[in-house]
């Protein structure tokens, strides 16, 4: 049993009010008061953070718990405990025993042990005849029992911002993908609206946050990005509604027209321009036409054929010129005067491209009449980003330009895939 008098540190150690004030909490136990000695342990763990402890000085306190003898707590079985430091040592796996004193000296710092030195420093136990512990000088677990239940509570703390930390980055990691792919979809619809400027604004919430972030850091991204997630379907609903009132009054419009057998605006044939084309090209005529009139045998109505390659042309979608060069900067170095500033620089930069990369004349010519001028130039800065990837940039290009005709090729995701690639900070909280 433990006495009620003060100990003072055996030799050099001096007293402190911090002692003083431990020893006097740790006579306030409550008779019969008792605790799973594990159950403690595993509450101090969880409970460390707001405790100031360490991991190490939770593995000697684990050392010191293994030498008392019962399975609970409680003043009736005594609450000093007297291993010698090699004796820890060899509990605590093998720790130094300097390191072991270090650590020791935290957990009385933080309230959770007391010394009770005997008066030649020693740690050992005097013993009645019987074989019981009269008076025991080590190191006292009283302040663990008189502690249990502000442990446990403070324990219960931990677990519960953990959880809501959990749970607040699940909701982040998802409102992160409805917004990325939101944005994916917008551009790949050519919808309306500066996309290039709300995926920059995207990327900077994200890339705000810290590698470690707090409970509080990541609330304030996920307001912040639930807010642009509810601006993006407002905006996209709204263009959506456009549409489909728009649709049926083109619907009603058309049913008006086809009243008339021979519309003009069906006899009349567009024209595209080819970039890249030959004097010989040119003399035969500058553009192909994208449609074409032929009579259909046993009717008499004309039906309009597309031309295959210039549909397809006409149905992959354009992106803004900031995302392509935010997704592929080092085009940038092959434009006029080593920049790219409009679509017109960006074409010339795919033209020089295109012959650093032993892309045929013909295999470029022919993705630009598929792709569209501004299309083809998007993929060869692509192509050229990913150049260390790819075996033949030429063959690249015409299994690219083959998929497009078959309408199995969008820009969309490749500029996306290489603008998360080229973002300054990669890899965050989700």
């Amino acid at each position: 049993m433990e006495s009620g008098s003060v100990t003072t540190p055996f030799g050099r150690r001096p007293m402190t009010l911090g002692m003083l004030a431990s020893q006097a909490s740790a006579r306030k136990i409550e008779p019969g008061q008792s605790i799973e000695k594990w159950k403690l342990y595993r509450a101090l763990c969880e409970a460390k953070p707001l405790l100031g402890i360490t991991d190490r000085a939770l593995a000697v306190l684990n050392a010191l718990l293994s030498f008392y003898p019962k399975g609970e707590l409680s003043e009736e079985n005594g609450l000093v405990v007297f291993p010698s430091n090699a004796q820890l040592s060899l509990r605590a796996h093998g720790m130094a025993e300097q390191t072991i004193r270090r650590h020791l000296a935290i957990l009385i710092e933080a309230g959770l042990l007391i010394r009770k030195d005997s008066p030649n420093g020693k740690r050992y136990a005097r013993k009645e005849q019987g074989g019981e512990i009269r008076e025991a000088f080590g190191f006292s677990l009283a302040p663990l029992l008189v502690r249990a239940e502000e442990i446990e509570r403070l324990a219960a703390e931990v677990v519960a911002e953990r959880l809501h930390l959990q749970r607040l980055r699940e909701r982040l990691t998802l409102c992160r993908r409805d917004v990325a792919k939101l944005i994916e979809m917008a551009l790949e619809e050519g919808a309306a609206g500066d996309w290039s400027g709300i995926h920059l604004l995207f990327r900077a919430i994200v890339e705000r946050l810290p590698r470690s972030p707090s409970a509080e850091q990541v609330a304030a991204a996920l307001d912040e990005l639930e807010l642009l997630r509810e601006e993006i379907v407002n905006q996209l609903e709204m263009q959506v509604k456009t549409q489909i009132q728009s649709g049926n009054a083109q619907h009603y419009e058309r049913h008006i027209q086809n009243s008339n057998p021979q519309p003009i605006t069906e006899l009349e044939p567009s024209f595209e321009t080819k970039q890249g084309a030959t004097a010989d090209d040119q003399s035969a005529g500058r553009a192909e036409p994208i449609a074409r009139i032929r009579k259909d045998e046993g009717k008499d109505g004309y039906v309009p054929v597309v031309n295959p390659a210039s549909a397809v042309s006409g149905t992959l979608k354009s992106f803004p010129l900031g995302l392509v060069l935010q997704a592929c900067p080092e085009i940038a170095a092959y434009g006029p005067q080593g920049s790219v500033d409009t679509w017109r620089d960006l074409m010339a930069a795919a033209v020089v491209v295109r012959s650093m990369l032993g892309v045929s004349p013909s295999a470029y010519e022919q993705a630009c009449e598929i792709m569209g001028p501004e299309n083809a130039a998007t993929v060869m800065a692509c192509v050229l980003e990913r150049a260390g990837h790819i075996n033949s940039a030429g063959g690249y290009l015409r299994d690219l330009t083959r998929r497009a005709e078959r309408g199995e090729f969008a820009i969309g995701p490749m500029l996306m895939a290489l603008a998360r690639s080229n973002s300054p900070v990669r890899g965050k909280t989700g």
